[in-house]
């Protein structure tokens, strides 16, 4: 028997205070944010972290490389890429840069290969894009079904090429990220060694531990990664890093960004990823992030309940086939 509903959230509301109780300033940075602890890589980093995937490619590259520049002045420390977003695109506009200022920057990369040799041919290229002789976390990109993983476990699989950076400290920290199922990334979690993981945590994804009466069943859904796949990476102290805070957009008009961005924050994760593709979303999330302070159990319940009533079928099914690139 599961859970009832409103003990699932005190408990992820819960875990969003802890974590807040034990935040600093942003070391180093112009405007101080608050940072929390990435799990056991021990690294601090800030509770807002900048995404550079297809939102972020929206900008020409001048005003890309400004957009980066202006986050990092303003006090966010974690920058999130791929070698997918743009087919290294956005690697090479982040590469300019951490050519100068690299050392500021918890800087994270995927890979989306499953092969190992194909994926090591990636992450030599990743890094002479990013400018740098390291990563300090990189993933495995968009875990999708139990084939997948299959792959991902192989003999010749990525994953035993992530330990092995790992190793040669060329990645610090190791992690995998979905957005499509959140059964089989608790699968993979709790089978290997990952420092951290990146999931899609939105008010609208949140799904029902307990069906209320009369509850139309075909717009449940699938269980959400709230109550899924975010335990397990708790339990296994990772970094969590939580994404699709607006869900792709699919929640615009129906909670303010704020609200949206608080809730993801309130939860016991590290940071959200953020994609800001104009320069006043960067600043009015950055004051979000300034300003934070824990979403009550109820208002997380309240937020919650409600999305993921109107919008959880939708959404799920949206992120069954989305590939952010």
């Amino acid at each position: 028997m599961g859970i009832s509903r409103r003990k699932f959230i005190e408990t992820a509301a819960l875990g969003g205070a802890a974590a807040s109780a034990g935040l600093g300033s942003a070391s180093g940075a112009k405007s101080k944010l608050p940072t929390r602890v990435l799990g056991r890589t021990g690294a601090k980093v800030t509770i807002l972290a900048f995404g550079c995937g297809s939102r972020f490619l929206l900008y020409d590259d001048d005003k890309a490389i400004e957009a980066i520049n202006r986050g990092l002045d303003m006090g966010i420390t974690y920058i999130d890429t791929a070698y997918g977003y743009g087919k290294g695109r956005s690697e090479g506009l982040v590469g300019q840069v951490m050519k100068t200022r690299r050392k500021e920057v918890f800087l994270a990369t995927k890979v989306a290969e499953r092969n190992a040799e194909k994926a090591m041919r990636i992450v030599e290229a990743s890094l002479k894009r990013l400018q740098t002789d390291h990563v300090d976390l990189l993933h495995i990109h968009s875990l999708s079904d139990e084939k997948d993983i299959a792959q991902i476990e192989a003999e010749d699989g990525v994953l035993k090429l992530l330990y092995k950076l790992r190793d040669q400290k060329v990645a610090r920290a190791i992690g995998v990220t979905s957005h499509s199922d959140p059964a089989v990334l608790k699968t993979l979690l709790e089978r290997h060694d990952f420092d951290c993981t990146q999931m899609a945590l939105n008010a609208g994804l949140v799904g029902m531990v307990n069906i209320p009466t009369g509850f139309d069943t075909r717009v449940l859904g699938k269980a959400s990664f709230e109550n899924v796949a975010l335990p397990v990476a708790r339990k296994k102290n990772m970094g969590v890093i939580a994404m699709k805070v607006f869900a792709q957009d699919h929640l615009a008009g129906k909670a303010s960004p704020e609200k949206l961005l608080r809730y993801a924050m309130s939860l016991p994760v590290t940071a959200a990823v953020v994609g800001m593709p104009k320069f006043e979303h960067i600043d009015a999330n950055i004051e979000v992030a300034r300003k934070f302070k824990p979403m009550s159990a109820a208002e997380m319940e309240e937020i919650s309940t409600r999305l993921s009533r109107e919008n959880k079928a939708s959404i799920d099914r949206f992120f069954m086939h989305h590939v952010d690139c």
